[in-house]
């Protein structure tokens, strides 16, 4: 009779002296646990050793990333999150103190003799050829970074369109009313972008950690900008360099295979920093923040896009997720929003205006998600069954993160003041975001005028004037570039 699940199941809230969240289906076929709750399957004994091996979160990714613990065909992968979290949240699990005397006691015993039945007990599995391996070399030392961003970013362009979609722009969207699309959210986000940094033609951008080149593109096409965006993931250079050229502005926009300490081409009108900070750490933020102003030139902006944690209690450790750092952003790091202040502004800069877009986020993630899942096949057959499984667990579990407002995310706007203290921002917050005329600048028929047919190249000497037929007065504030 098939009853593994009945007593592995029964055995253990015993034990917990609590229901389970989930209702569990073991490799026999019998089922336990609360009938309306989402059902999990356990494919084979392995799923269970993971978890003994390794119990809590590392042992559950294991199980669920190579497959031996599924979801039911029904089940939804965020109920199944949110029932996880709010049983690890619950008075009842926090506040359980299992002793040794629980363990070996009748209880304990119970749960052992069920496990043992049930084939449980055995060697450690290995763990799924897609966690990271350990990291070698010194924490964010620039071979380690470019290894951690490597295992991210480099797992295949095709796999990257199949999530993002056509804009290729791996970040919060900015969802304004009558939003129609992801990508229009996306276009949204990039104008807000070059709206807050004042972009206007002759100036010179840089954009650290530059992707795919969607931004470096939408400036440069939008506002007729010169462009140097960089990057450490080598798939990440050779397409946007593919995409520039076939947007035909190979002589205003320059993109690089280079780490943001490696850069010393500056000054810049304008610095743009888009989910590029979360890899820099904790022990590199000062550096990177005062490498950044230093390229700056007086009355340059800068717009750090970053997400945030909530901050810790006093005398708490900053603890990162196991799956998080082996599986996805290996040495990644969030600070809280007060944090990343605080520093840009030791560094130099005067900080002008902190936007979230926390809600975005979860938005932003859900619409990732559903790509993802409609392109299922396809994606599978790209990167392999684990890894699409990875990126379906860690952008459905955070957009839940950003939805409960576990983490958010932050456009922090920051100026290198120029002498005297002038910031070069006009008085009010609808003046330098644009209003009417930044709408103007972005129509198709500014961003036709914005990219002749031959992008002309523009360099020192080349004059400071605006791109052939862009208007040059605005209203986001009256700097020069810096030729």
């Amino acid at each position: 009779m098939a009853r593994i699940a009945t007593q592995l199941v029964g055995a253990l809230e015993e034990l917990l002296e609590t229901r389970l969240p989930l209702r569990v289906q073991a490799w026999d076929g019998s089922a336990a646990g609360p009938p309306d709750a989402p059902l999990v399957v356990l494919r084979n004994r392995r799923a269970l050793r993971r978890l003994l091996w390794q119990p809590g979160e590392l042992g559950l990714v294991r199980a669920y990333v190579s497959g031996d613990l599924d979801l039911a065909p029904d089940a939804d992968l965020y109920d199944v999150l949110t029932a996880v979290a709010r049983f690890s949240e619950s008075p009842a699990f926090k506040d359980l103190q299992l002793g040794l005397r629980d363990a070996v006691g009748p209880r304990g015993r119970r749960l052992a003799a069920a496990a043992l039945r049930a084939g449980v007990f055995g060697p450690q599995p290995v763990p799924p050829p897609e966690e990271a391996r350990p990291a070698q070399g010194r924490l964010h030392s620039r071979g380690r970074d470019r290894a951690a961003i490597s295992h991210h970013y480099d797992v295949g362009n095709d796999f990257y369109r199949l999530v993002l979609g056509s804009s290729m722009v791996y970040s919060c969207a900015y969802w304004e009313p009558g939003a129609k699309s992801l990508e229009d959210a996306q276009q949204a986000k990039l104008d807000l972008i070059c709206r807050k940094l004042g972009l206007r033609p002759g100036m010179r951008l840089l954009d650290v950690g530059c992707g795919w080149g969607s931004l470096a593109v939408h400036a440069a096409r939008h506002y007729g900008v010169d462009v140097v965006g960089v990057s450490i993931s080598a798939e990440q250079v050779a397409l946007a360099r593919e995409r520039v050229a076939e947007a035909g502005l190979e002589g205003r926009v320059e993109i690089r295979l280079q780490d943001y300490r490696e850069i010393q081409d500056g000054p810049f009108d304008a610095v743009s920093s888009v989910g590029m900070a979360e890899h820099v750490g904790t022990s590199q933020y000062l550096t990177y923040a005062a490498g950044l102003y230093q390229l700056l030139a007086p009355g340059g902006r800068l717009l750090n896009h970053q997400i945030a944690r909530r901050p810790s209690r006093p005398g708490e450790p900053y603890v990162t997720s196991p799956f998080i750092e082996r599986y996805v952003f290996p040495d990644g790091e969030l600070s809280p929003v007060g944090t990343t202040v605080s520093l840009l502004e030791q560094a130099g800069f005067e900080v002008r205006d902190v936007e979230s877009l926390r809600e975005h986020y979860g938005l932003t993630l859900r619409e990732w998600v559903s790509n993802l899942e409609a392109n299922w096949a396809e994606a599978a057959r790209a990167v392999g069954r684990g890894r699409a499984r990875v990126w379906r667990l860690y952008m459905a579990a955070c957009a839940l993160a950003f939805e409960e407002n576990r983490i958010g995310v932050n456009q922090v706007l920051a100026v290198r003041t120029a002498t005297g203290g002038d910031s070069g921002l006009p008085p009010t917050r609808e003046q330098w975001l644009g209003g009417d005329r930044a709408t103007e600048l972005r129509s198709p028929a500014a961003a036709a005028a914005a990219t002749p047919a031959v992008a002309p190249a523009v360099g020192p000497g080349s004059g400071s004037g605006p791109a052939a037929g862009v208007a040059a007065d605005t209203d986001l504030g009256d700097r020069p570039p810096v030729r």
